[in-house]
């Protein structure tokens, strides 16, 4: 409301304003007090005080939250609270409404487990790549647990079961309180030094945060990873996680679930050998049928073929062909005899330097009528040249002119005149005498 320029707001307009002040400007929040004023109205919300030793603040936490906490709130308990922080607008009270609480203690411990797991992860520790795979039929089995607890006995019952024939090498140890931490250290680094084992399982049944705080050490963590043999860790139950599993080469979510992951079942692998022997011996049975009759089928066809036989006519055969080939052979090398004699008469008769002594005679007649014949070839060429120019003399024009007579052209189209007529529109003609040209006009 606006009054002389001034904003007025109403009691609930300013306790709305800030409610959503506080709930815009503070985050999700961890606030860790003791609870006091505890309050449980049949509604089932939860209505109490979080104090410390300094200042304390109201607090409120719905059904719809308080119903999945694993504590039960009571006065004088520390706890871990996350909530939002807001304002009980009827009222005008500051408030923090809780969503989740937990022990401080416990929370204490979840806080160095996370802090640990990170550090731990980050070192590479829980990498797939350093996981060691288990032996499929394990020929001893180390366990490294309590000799009197129900996790031993869950243990041997189980590989009685499903594999009575593996012998079992127990570490006894304490798993839990102070000294369990070496203790558990201690005995992975023997187990695995002894190498008497090809698989050990680390085990303990269920418990609190604190009870399975031995399998959250950083030294058990790093025994585990260093050791050389594959370990499986069965600690707790399904919704127990400690760093021994994460660093494990193989999770469990019980002790029973590590004895049964380790090991063939008996009665499986009674079940599949009898089935892999009963399908050898169904297919060794047609195998050797298969064979059999094969065999029989070339044994009818030899006999039918008769081999012997065979071979007696092909050895025949061979003689056959070798005697026809060494007369083809004696044949040929006569006649090669004969050719040779033949030739050789012909080189005897013929003296091939005699031959060569006359072709060349014959080369030298032939050279001399040779130029005898181009001398008088060149001969008659000179004299018929000669008369062709004696006559080509006698037609020139020329030499008619020797006798007197004149060639007359027209001086402008430089045309032969041999008539008057073609002198009527004439002007200079050009006439050629014996021995120059002179032009003449006409009139």
């Amino acid at each position: 409301m606006l009054t002389n320029n001034r904003t007025i707001l109403s009691v609930a307009e300013l306790n709305a304003e800030v409610n959503q002040l506080l709930t815009r400007g503070f985050p999700l929040l961890w606030v860790e007090g003791e609870i006091s004023n505890l309050v449980r109205p049949s509604s089932g919300h939860l209505y109490f005080t979080l104090k410390d030793k300094k200042s304390q603040i109201r607090s409120a936490m719905f059904r719809n939250r308080n119903m999945k906490l694993s504590i039960k709130p009571e006065n004088g308990m520390k706890v871990l609270v996350r909530g939002r922080v807001g304002l009980y607008e009827p009222r005008g009270d500051y408030q923090f409404i809780a969503e989740h609480m937990e022990d401080a203690g416990v929370g204490q411990l979840q806080k160095q487990f996370e802090q640990l797991k990170q550090k731990l992860s980050a070192a590479g520790l829980f990498a797939d790549e350093h996981k060691k795979d288990l032996p499929e039929y394990p020929k001893r089995i180390g366990i490294i647990t309590s000799p009197t607890g129900a996790a031993i006995r869950d243990i041997l019952n189980v590989l009685q079961r499903r594999s009575p024939q593996t012998p079992i090498l127990i570490y006894p140890v304490a798993v839990q309180g102070e000294a369990s931490k070496l203790e558990i250290e201690t005995a992975i680094r023997r187990a695995d030094a002894d190498n008497k084992c090809d698989v050990i399982i680390l085990a303990r049944g269920g418990g609190s945060i604190e009870d399975l705080w031995s399998f959250n050490e950083e030294n058990v963590a790093k025994a585990i990873y260093n050791a050389n043999t594959p370990i499986v860790c069965g600690v707790g139950h399904e919704i127990d996680f400690t760093i021994a599993d994460f660093v494990a080469d193989l999770r469990a979510s019980t002790p029973s679930a590590a004895a049964e992951l380790i090991t063939p079942d008996r009665n499986q692998l009674y079940t599949d050998v009898m089935q892999t022997t009963l399908w050898l011996e169904e297919r060794m049975k047609r195998e050797i049928s298969s064979r059999q009759q094969h065999f029989s089928w070339l044994q009818s066809r030899l006999a039918l073929q008769k081999p012997s036989q065979k071979i007696q006519q092909q050895y025949q055969r061979l003689d056959e062909v070798e005697s026809r080939l060494h007369q083809q052979l004696n044949k040929l090398l006569e006649q090669k005899k004969t050719r040779i004699t033949y030739l050789d008469t012909r080189l005897r008769a013929t003296l091939p330097h005699r031959k060569i002594q006359q072709q060349k005679q014959q080369v030298d007649h032939l050279q001399s009528r040779l130029n005898q014949s181009m001398q008088t070839k060149l001969t008659k060429s000179r004299s018929l040249f000669q008369l062709q120019m004696t006559t080509l003399d006698n037609i020139s024009p020329l030499k008619t002119l020797d006798r007197g007579y004149a060639i007359v052209k027209n001086k402008d189209t430089n045309a032969l005149i041999t008539s008057v007529k073609q002198t009527k529109d004439v002007k200079t003609i050009s006439v050629s005498l014996k021995d120059g040209e002179f032009d003449a006009n006409l009139t």
